[in-house]
């Protein structure tokens, strides 16, 4: 795996199950799947000697995050190395302007757009009446998290505006946001889990619930899986595909983005599927049988994030009080420090009824604080 986070350490526990040697590439040994992987290689994702030094030890190669160096993936892959998501393709999806591209070309519903070669270009373009307020900017590269998108409503909102190659599209008037996670096998065998309804920490722009089943008609969840499946196999790519979507107040599914790797909106399935999003991603990356995708119960993912004002050695505090409610699964990633609004673990809340997991989920959130032992 390139990436040792969070992502790496789930993928790794999912991999030690069947017995499997994991490898992952990252800065530091201390990151989450530092204590989880057979071998963990310290090293630059970003730089083209390292993954490739790092390719050449292993048998297959995937991600946990897409920004990493393409050039040496697509010399491992010209050599024979298995690396999934295809090189090309995360060369696209890691472009957010290429991706709406692709969309458009495959007639894959999406928001209208426009791409800027800089913050100033859109600046001129709003000057000579080209563009028009409200619209959501994306830089093209390097977004992740909420970070690189800035949403402009008004001329007061212009020094809001990226300085870097961006993807404009129109303020979409959305409904909910939703996301479906998808696997493909090298067979071509494609499945989709349930859609999930996600919703936002609005000073973050992270999410903070995830909600499954999503509550939505079972016509809007079924178009939604459907346009899962044909955007994965647009892609062509084997391993999971997570496909973010806006459900428009017109009752419109747009996409919105897509993640070609394990995502935070499949967290749930460790504890509420038959079949978890990374043992499903070590599937068809192996070119297995892909594992069933139904649910067991239904749930809700709270994200735990690092507390405003709180920067330093990390501390959980609440945790035993949660700990003695009925259907809490907590997952801590083992980061060693915390900051504001940083994804230092979730809990899973499960229950037959998604009403009652929401009640729970909402005491959980009120409950379990990621803090610093020495608030900065």
């Amino acid at each position: 795996m390139l990436g040792g986070g969070q992502l790496g350490k789930m993928m790794a526990l999912a991999a030690h199950n069947w017995d499997l040697e994991t490898w992952a590439l990252d800065g530091s040994k201390s990151f989450p799947a530092g204590s989880a992987v057979s071998h963990f290689v310290e090293g630059n994702f970003k730089n083209f000697d390292d993954v490739y030094a790092f390719g050449k030890q292993v048998d297959v190669l995937t991600i946990e995050i897409e920004h990493v160096n393409t050039g040496a993936l697509l010399k491992l892959e010209a050599e024979g190395l298995p690396v999934h998501p295809s090189p090309t393709a995360l060369n696209t999806i890691k472009d957010k302007g290429l991706q709406k591209q692709f969309y458009k070309k495959h007639r894959l519903p999406t928001a209208p757009f426009t791409l800027f070669g800089s913050g100033e270009a859109i600046k001129k373009a709003i000057a000579a009446g080209e563009l028009k307020y409200p619209f959501v900017q994306k830089s093209r590269e390097a977004g992740y998290d909420g970070k690189g998108v800035a949403l402009i409503q008004s001329e007061s909102d212009l020094g809001l505006v990226i300085p870097a190659p961006s993807m404009v599209e129109d303020l979409v008037d959305i409904e909910t946001e939703i996301a479906v996670i998808v696997a493909r096998n090298g067979q071509g065998e494609i499945k989709a889990y349930p859609p999930v309804a996600m919703q936002f920490n609005p000073q973050a722009n992270l999410v903070e619930f995830l909600i499954c089943p999503a509550g939505l008609d079972k016509k809007i969840a079924q178009q939604a899986e459907e346009m899962a499946v044909a955007a994965i196999g647009a892609y062509g790519i084997c391993g999971l595909l997570a496909v973010e979507l806006f459900l428009t107040k017109n009752g419109e599914l747009l996409i919105n983005e897509v993640a070609p790797r394990p995502h935070n909106s499949g967290h749930h399935t460790i504890d509420s599927c038959y079949t978890s999003q990374y043992e499903q991603h070590l599937r068809g990356i192996l070119g297995l049988p892909l594992g069933s995708t139904k649910m067991k119960t239904a749930s809700v993912m709270v994200n735990l994030l690092g507390e405003p004002g709180h920067t330093g050695p990390v501390r959980y505090e609440g945790l035993e009080k949660c700990l003695k409610m009925e259907g809490i699964k907590v997952h801590l990633y083992g980061k060693e420090t915390t900051k504001p609004f940083r994804k230092m673990g979730h809990v899973t809340v499960l229950d037959k009824e998604v009403e009652k997991a929401k009640t729970k989920a909402q005491k959980v959130k009120q409950l379990l604080k990621v803090k610093a032992n020495r608030p900065l």
